[in-house]
């Protein structure tokens, strides 16, 4: 069965959806979970895909958007039409691996900005697709860290709080307009 969120992968010159950006208190709140998977929430996954690809992003989740529901959309490959993209809703957290990994992530919300972050390599999660059938998923390398980078965002976390080299952070917001201030660090 097609998907019914795939959205033509092109920038938009108004996309749908505003980002908010670090120090905004919308990406501080925890998101609530999804009760009813309808249409109303695949065009919300429509539009958080367009807005995405407008920003040259490879995730999103709905806090982001100033939407506090349990939405995430997730694509590697934006510049691949026949790749389909990834719709999380109510993703949870099953598992991870020991093993830890450290890779430089980015964030729409923080343009700009790009910090070695620590994560498990390995993460197992369950979550519901756009039709809201139940599904689990094993993601490691590049999808694992996108993947525990948006549910962060789901529980009010971002990924500049998970750094570790608070000096170099500090000197990489405030060279990008964003203050230290707004980092509430997790590590």
């Amino acid at each position: 069965m097609p998907s019914e969120v795939a959205v033509e992968k092109k920038k938009l010159q108004n996309p749908p959806l505003e980002l908010h950006y670090l120090g905004d208190r919308v990406l501080r709140q925890g998101a609530k979970r999804v009760t009813k998977i309808d249409e109303e929430i695949r065009k919300l996954a429509r539009e958080m895909l367009q807005t995405m690809y407008s920003q040259d992003g490879i995730g999103l989740a709905a806090p982001q958007v100033g939407i506090n529901k349990q939405v995430i959309v997730i694509d590697l490959e934006p510049d691949n039409p026949a790749n389909s993209p990834l719709v999380l809703i109510n993703p949870t957290i099953k598992q991870v691996s020991r093993d830890m990994c450290v890779a430089q992530e980015g964030c729409l919300s923080i343009p700009g900005v790009y910090m070695d972050v620590k994560r498990p390599e390995v993460v197992e999660i369950s979550y519901k697709d756009e039709y809201g059938r139940p599904k689990t998923l094993k993601a490691s390398d590049l999808l694992g860290r996108c993947i525990q980078h948006e549910i962060d965002h789901l529980n009010g976390v971002v990924f500049v709080d998970r750094v570790e080299n608070s000096l170099a952070l500090a000197q990489e917001l405030s060279k990008h307009g964003f203050s230290y201030q707004a980092v509430k660090s997790v590590v």
